[in-house]
């Protein structure tokens, strides 16, 4: 049996913040101490990647590269990398609830290029030489395609207008890597800022116990490092496009099913190399997380594969993927990890077999539990203790918002019933209360929850693009009440972070 633990999903994008989105600056470290004083243990994240069109952290230019709108901007004051006056006047979104990527990509890349220039004014560069070092296995790649991008437009590397960079010819590529000597400088500094800043903010977490639950797409984006640099990883046509790409079946939700557009992996190919593509991602991952959540786990028993020339996933079919010999691969080189498996979505024997092979916990999202005719997978009666229950997951609803438009009221009825909700008492935290005193040995609430927001801070709403991965927190909206609630249903369903516990009998 697991020892019960609880935790709070929340990504730095919406921490509060003066720049337009959350950033590694002083409100993260004051949410460290907000899940310090209710005796939190995880805060879970979304992954950190850089965003492309569509703002989604699922949608990366690189699998290892770091998203540098979470750079922040204070820390490079008080380093004397930026002055006040780089600062004034800009525009970076006037609503504090809402993230507005168009006016942040503006506005914040002038501001970087400031901090960079007196960055390599300085006389000691040795923590940045050896960064760059150590991480130049993909810091290379990225930083070479980050530039390229931006001297065709931002065009995906599939419509690069150059044919010999597209195939990384040895002469073009020397010829960009001259030209552009500035640009991919630029992009080494910015990551080795994300990346100090982020050591440092995880450093502080993990000294006052708090653990960072990090998230792993299972796919990368067409338009991304890995694609241009690794075609023969992914299943390609002979100009390198992809063709085949990743979604999901037709369900109760979707007629077509959802059309996600990354490239497939070649499981052979990788398979060929003992899957030396995959334990480096992870051995990366770990070096920044303290647990990783593998999105879409079910796709390494078998994944649903569409045609790249398709307009709807309707057209895809179920093609076996790896299962297990990828993990065995990955644990006989990097030991036991602390892996959180999502597999939400369709179930089979064999994908639940699979993930009990492997050992990591399965999740439970307690919306999907109120069904009043049918038996559910996640009702917390189902659960078992190697599971982790959330309220909601970055493509759920809010709790109030699933409440007031999309559910009957024979599942109100019967969400009522089961949870044992008084009459005084909040959706929301009736909700709280039920994953919390599930058996599942983790418990993870999202902010919005933790707030009773409406469905307006939704985070993101699938198969659709604009409008998602905008909602952002406001300082006053964290008060006593709800650090009282939140710490007091930790305490009530002993969830307490037992390292808190014992650092207090000390």
């Amino acid at each position: 049996m697991k020892e019960r633990q609880s935790g709070v999903l929340m990504h730095i994008s919406s921490l509060p913040s003066k720049y337009g989105i959350g950033s590694f600056g002083q409100s993260a470290y004051d949410f460290v101490d907000f899940l310090v004083r209710t005796k939190q243990r995880y805060w879970q994240i979304l992954p950190l990647g850089t965003t492309s069109y569509g703002d989604s952290p699922y949608q990366s230019f690189s699998a290892f590269a770091g998203n540098t709108n979470f750079i922040d901007f204070d820390s490079l004051l008080a380093e004397g990398l930026l002055e006040q006056q780089d600062l004034a006047g800009l525009d970076f979104g006037q609503d504090p609830i809402k993230v507005d990527y168009a006016k942040i990509f503006k506005a914040r890349r002038p501001v970087l290029e400031h901090a960079v220039k007196r960055f390599l004014a300085q006389k000691d560069l040795s923590g940045y030489q050896s960064f760059v070092q150590e991480n130049a296995a993909w810091l290379e790649t990225f930083a070479e395609y980050m530039a390229i991008k931006e001297h065709f437009n931002l065009v995906t590397w599939l419509k690069w207008p150059d044919e010999n960079i597209k195939l990384r010819k040895p002469e073009a590529l020397a010829h960009y890597r001259e030209t552009l000597a500035d640009q991919l400088t630029y992009h080494r500094v910015t990551q080795y800022f994300f990346f100090k800043q982020w050591h440092e903010l995880k450093a502080y977490a993990n000294k006052h116990h708090i653990e960072i639950v990090g998230d792993m797409p299972i796919y990368v984006a067409a338009d991304s490092a890995e694609m241009w640099s690794q075609p023969h990883y992914f299943k390609t046509d002979e100009q390198g496009n992809p063709s085949a790409v990743a979604g999901c079946p037709p369900d109760a939700f979707t007629a077509d099913g959802q059309l996600w557009g990354n490239p497939i992996y070649d499981w052979q190919a990788m398979e060929a190399d003992g899957y030396r593509w995959w334990i480096e991602r992870l051995r990366e991952s770990f070096k920044i997380y303290d647990v990783v959540r593998i999105d879409h786990f079910r796709g390494f028993e078998s994944y649903w594969e569409i045609p790249a020339d398709s307009k709807t996933a309707a057209t895809g079919e179920w093609v076996k993927g790896p299962a297990y010999k990828l993990f065995k691969a990955v644990k006989e080189e990097l030991g036991d990890l602390n892996i959180i498996a999502e597999d939400l979505g369709y179930m089979t024997p064999e994908v639940e077999a699979f993930r009990e092979e492997t050992g990591f916990p399965g999740m439970k999202v307690i919306q999907f539990a109120f069904d009043p005719d049918h038996e559910s997978i996640d009702s917390p009666h189902t659960a078992t203790n190697n599971s982790v229950m959330y309220t909601g997951t970055h493509d759920n609803n809010t709790i109030m918002g699933w409440y007031q438009g999309e559910i009957n009221d024979k599942q109100r009825e019967y969400m009522a019933r089961y949870t044992n909700r008084k009459e005084y008492e909040t959706v929301p935290h009736a909700m709280l209360r039920t994953i919390f005193a599930s058996v599942s040995f983790m418990a993870i609430a999202t902010m919005q929850d933790l707030l009773e927001l409406d469905g307006s801070a939704r985070m993101n709403l699938p198969s659709t693009v604009g409008g998602n991965w905008t909602w952002r927190m406001t300082a006053d909206q964290l008060t006593p009440e709800v650090e009282a609630e939140l710490l007091d249903l930790t305490k009530i369903y002993r969830r307490e972070n037992k390292f808190l516990k014992e650092e207090k009998e000390k």
